[in-house]
């Protein structure tokens, strides 16, 4: 069993494309889907061309998904951050109801056996919530507070887009990084390969071409200029990403 891990797609169809040409070159049985999958420029064509890859996808839930379906249902809550409300809410008017039918009931955490490392917990941002921030650098006390009721040898989350992959109370914490909104790497698109190790991946793709497609199919997207020049054709650092989480 060899699992292809992508998460924090974010929206982004042309990396997706790249990255799914590559996994099928790799031999991946599964391929997780770890969250926050759509919102971005092109939720609506990102969720159907996931969709066509069948019970080959394992999908988890993110924040993202969650935001978003609220945002169909009308639901959004009215305290988020105007920059999450508006991109949830943009998403929204950009899905159909057989979209919203695939953000239904997702599972906060799955687990799965791969070869060569036994049982794997894949999850968005910790075992007990969505939207929780664990960092290469955070410390031990807190993945074993964030993964308490847990005992997988290996865990994967995302949800800060950065990769990593560390040990933590005699654990393994991987982080694949970010499909479609990389920080702390190399621009690209970032995910990670699993059976019989962990190898963390890096797929090239045009990026020029990229923000043409999104100025012209997403050209109403929230924040779309900044989506482009930020997340796209340049990349935050390590240092930049890590001082915005830890707030210093």
């Amino acid at each position: 069993m060899r699992v292809a891990v992508l998460s924090d797609i974010h929206g982004n169809l042309p990396a997706l494309e790249a990255v799914l040409a590559e996994v099928e070159t790799c031999g991946a049985d599964a391929i997780v889907l770890n969250g926050d999958i759509a919102t971005g420029p092109m939720p609506a064509e990102t969720l159907d061309r996931l969709a066509a890859l069948g019970d080959r996808a394992v999908w988890v839930r993110g924040n993202g998904e969650r935001e978003v379906a609220d945002a169909f249902d009308g639901t959004l809550a009215p305290g988020l951050p105007d920059v999450v409300r508006r991109t949830a809410e943009y998403c929204a008017t950009r899905l159909e109801r057989r979209h919203r039918a695939l953000l239904a009931d997702l599972p906060l955490s799955v687990t799965l056996e791969v070869t060569g490392l036994g049982a794997v917990r894949f999850c968005h941002a910790t075992a007990r919530d969505d939207a929780e921030f664990i960092l290469v650098d955070s410390p031990l006390d807190r993945y074993r507070e964030a993964f308490a009721g847990t005992d997988e040898p290996t865990v994967v989350l995302g949800h800060t887009h950065m990769p990593f992959d560390r040990l933590a109370d005699r654990r393994r914490f991987v982080n694949p990084g970010s499909v479609g909104m990389p920080y702390g790497a190399g621009p690209g698109a970032h995910w990670a390969l699993l059976g019989p190790d962990v190898v963390l991946r890096r797929t090239a793709y045009d990026l020029e071409a990229a923000a043409r497609t999104f100025r012209a199919e997403a050209a109403d997207c929230p924040g779309l200029a900044e989506f482009i020049a930020e997340n796209l054709l340049t990349v935050h650092s390590d240092a930049e990403a890590l001082a915005a989480f830890s707030g210093t």
